[in-house]
């Protein structure tokens, strides 16, 4: 609790020991969400800046590994908003039946399309959720939103991936 409140107040140090306490953790969160670890090594001292820029609005009676979860998704979020790249999927999400791998690469290329057709609010719900495995509260906690609006969210991202991925006359099964 000390160290909360020596960063809150303003101390360098007790902030560099923060610093050093969760940069892992908070370089692992946006890599999970922009997919790139270049841009998640960027991101992750966008979000320290962000974070040492608002230490006067922090409670040291809070949750400091929440609030920079939050502030890294509101950075990745940004990046999305504001970037044109595509998402990297993992190799085994799509089409791990079919057996031919030049219809699995282009069976791939076409859902990483219809993945980047996603507004950036259902792209981070849906790679958090659905790729990445994270419970609905945690996704709600990082992104500063009710645990009912990430369910909408990836019930939406879901039906445009559908919507897109049919648009590309990609057949869509679900098991």
């Amino acid at each position: 609790m000390e160290l909360l409140e020596r960063f809150a107040a303003g101390d360098l140090e007790a902030f560099e020991e923060l610093f050093r306490q969760h940069q892992k953790e908070v370089y692992a969160w946006i890599v999970r969400i922009v997919r790139d670890t270049g841009i998640a090594e960027d991101l992750t001292v966008e979000t320290f800046w962000r974070i040492y820029k608002c230490r006067v609005r922090f409670d040291p009676a809070g949750n400091f590994r929440a609030w920079a979860r939050r502030i890294a998704t509101n950075a990745a979020l940004d990046h999305l908003r504001h970037s044109r790249r595509e998402t990297d999927l993992p190799e085994d999400l799509a089409c791990a039946s079919v057996g031919d791998p030049a219809i699995r690469r282009e069976t791939r290329e076409q859902l990483k399309r219809a993945f980047f057709q996603l507004p950036p609010k259902y792209r981070i719900a849906a790679t958090l959720a659905l790729i990445e495995d994270e419970p609905y509260d945690a996704i709600a906690e990082a992104a500063g939103i009710s645990v009912a609006l990430v369910k909408v969210r990836v019930f939406r991202a879901v039906r445009m991936l559908r919507k897109n991925l049919a648009s590309l006359r990609v057949e869509v099964t679900t098991k």
